[in-house]
């Protein structure tokens, strides 16, 4: 059979705590290859969207699709093999501070795989090097920058060999070269790697320069209301919210022109 173009698909999904619902009618397909971004304002539900497709957070209702397999209908051991398919780079690195950083990296393979210490040892070596961290293999995360603890924690949701990355705020904090950088990797591992991207940001400049899908998440009514490329909605998009965040607007548009529907 051939294979199919979509990885994940998010059917219908509503995100709530208690009686508070944080997004509902979430659909879009994340295709093989995207980078594809979720973006929106402060409090939209961008981070709790990105917990529950990497189980984390079951959804209120809806699917979360994985391969065509509903995830959350899954058992607890299923879920934890479709989690091996994952690799994720949480918003601050996420590393173990009594670990060295070729220890954080090992972790996952010395968990989830019979590799001996040596195989193991080179297969850090090899993940950081994709990085440029190879130096950094014996330091602790306190001996480096935050840079530089954003790539080790890149190196660790490598170490798998994932087909599907999730991305955190993966700039958050650091300086406009350091994080250019970044987004110059995170191309190289899609590229290198044929890996698929999913990233929450609300960095302007590395959705621009990376994401080539997307879908905008609004605080105000609870749902999604843009789906395309970040640079396709700030050129093309009529959706006053829209506008005002990716021209960095401190305020909404409300011509009769920008009253359009706003369904995605």
């Amino acid at each position: 059979m051939p294979q199919s173009d979509t990885l994940i698909s998010v059917r219908d999904v509503e995100l709530s705590f208690g009686p508070k619902i944080i997004q509902q009618n979430v659909s879009f397909d994340l295709k093989r290859g995207s980078i594809f971004a979720v973006m929106g304002g402060s409090g939209c539900g961008k981070s709790t969207l990105l917990k529950s497709m990497i189980g984390l957070l079951p959804p209120t209702t809806g699917q979360v699709l994985v391969g065509g397999e509903d995830y959350w209908a899954q058992n607890e051991h299923r879920r934890t093999q479709i989690n091996h398919r994952f690799g994720v780079l949480f918003q601050s690195g996420a590393l173990w501070s009594s670990m060295t950083v070729g220890e954080n990296v090992a972790l996952p393979l010395e968990m989830f795989t019979t590799q001996p210490p040596d195989v193991v040892r080179k297969l850090v070596e090899v993940k950081l090097g994709l990085v440029g961290m190879e130096q950094a293999i014996d330091l602790y995360p306190s001996e480096i920058s935050g840079g530089m603890r954003k790539r080790a924690g890149l190196a660790r949701a490598i170490a798998l060999d994932p087909d599907i990355l999730f991305f955190d705020e993966p700039s958050a904090g650091l300086d406009p070269i350091t994080s250019a950088r970044l987004d110059d990797l995170i191309l190289t591992l899609r590229d290198g790697l044929g890996a698929t991207i999913v990233i929450v940001s609300h960095e302007l400049p590395s959705l621009f320069a990376i994401a080539d899908d997307g879908i905008f998440l609004d605080a105000r009514t609870h749902r999604p209301i843009a789906h395309g490329a970040p640079r396709t909605l700030r050129d093309t998009s009529s959706i006053p919210e829209v506008m005002a965040f990716m021209n960095r607007s401190s305020t909404i548009p409300t011509t009769d022109e920008t009253k359009a529907d706003r369904h995605v």
